[in-house]
């Protein structure tokens, strides 16, 4: 693949393009402990000796879980390690999603995620709009915002991003505060944000997509696995590449609890798209 960049600044920081999501360290539906805590342990391990500095994760995945496998593997931090946690759910008592996002919610989940990863401050926290636990909804962030600009006075956050988010509560953010990065669902067949990327672009903000293979018709996976088997190369290979190549200011944080997977999913940026495949690509978020 050809990429104009192999690294883009997160915050104040440079990280690899190409980063790592601990999600599935968690048990099934991302609740309790893994089947496998070594190989977890080994996966953050492997991720790290291979360039990856960049880590995406949660106190509510677990919950707690995943926070304390990362402090478990790679504490103490190397020095250009960057986690970025997110706030703004909590989970019940059979792993449902629920809001958390009143002041105190928000500042009770920094304090877990600092206690759990031994940290005295978060590099990059995201607040997850919680509006809708499905995608995207309209409505105020202001009292959200608010909190973690408090929080970020105190010296617990050093940076602020969003997620689940629409364009208009990224502008309504960013009146208040400078937004760090985006995280929302975006993908070859999830083009809704493909102004809000550009936008983003045009400000030097990282946009950090996630599942990259979510959402797909039968019709659409259908053709994206006959344009990976003329590369010789998987369907999520083939997928990251194309967001890798898609901008500059992408940033992807694939996950997985295999050692295996982990290794094909950091080959994808040495994939080469062609033009003509790249437009094949396109086509499939058309479809």
């Amino acid at each position: 693949m050809s990429q104009a960049t192999t690294t883009y600044t997160l915050g104040d920081r440079q990280v690899a393009r190409l980063g790592y999501g601990a999600m599935q360290l968690a048990g099934p539906g991302v609740f309790g402990p893994p089947k496998d805590e070594a190989r977890a342990l080994q996966v953050l391990r492997d991720a790290v000796a291979a360039g990856v500095n960049h880590i995406d994760t949660s106190d509510f995945y677990g919950p707690h879980i995943t926070n304390q496998l990362i402090k478990k593997a790679l504490y103490p931090y190397p020095d250009d390690l960057v986690l970025v946690t997110k706030v703004g759910a909590r989970r019940d008592a059979k792993g449902g999603w629920l809001p958390a996002s009143t002041p105190e919610e928000l500042t009770q989940a920094v304090e877990d995620n600092l206690r759990n990863l031994g940290l005295d401050v978060l590099e990059v926290v995201n607040l997850r709009s919680m509006l809708s636990i499905h995608g995207p909804a309209e409505g105020s962030l202001e009292p959200q915002i608010e909190a973690m600009i408090k929080l970020q006075q105190r010296g617990l956050i050093r940076h602020i991003g969003l997620s689940n988010v629409t364009a208009s509560q990224v502008a309504q953010a960013q009146q208040m505060t400078p937004i760090a990065c985006v995280q929302n669902l975006y993908n070859l067949a999830n083009r809704q944000d493909d102004a809000l990327i550009d936008q983003l672009d045009a400000q030097g903000i990282p946009y950090v997509p996630f599942f990259p293979l979510g959402g797909f018709s039968p019709l659409q996976s259908e053709q994206l696995s006959a344009v990976a088997s003329t590369l010789n190369a998987s369907t999520l290979q083939v997928a990251l590449a194309w967001l890798l190549q898609r901008s500059d200011n992408i940033l992807l944080i694939p996950g997985t609890s295999s050692p295996q997977h982990l290794q094909q999913n950091l080959a994808s940026a040495a994939l080469t798209l062609s033009p003509e495949v790249v437009a094949q690509l396109d086509s499939i978020g058309r479809a």
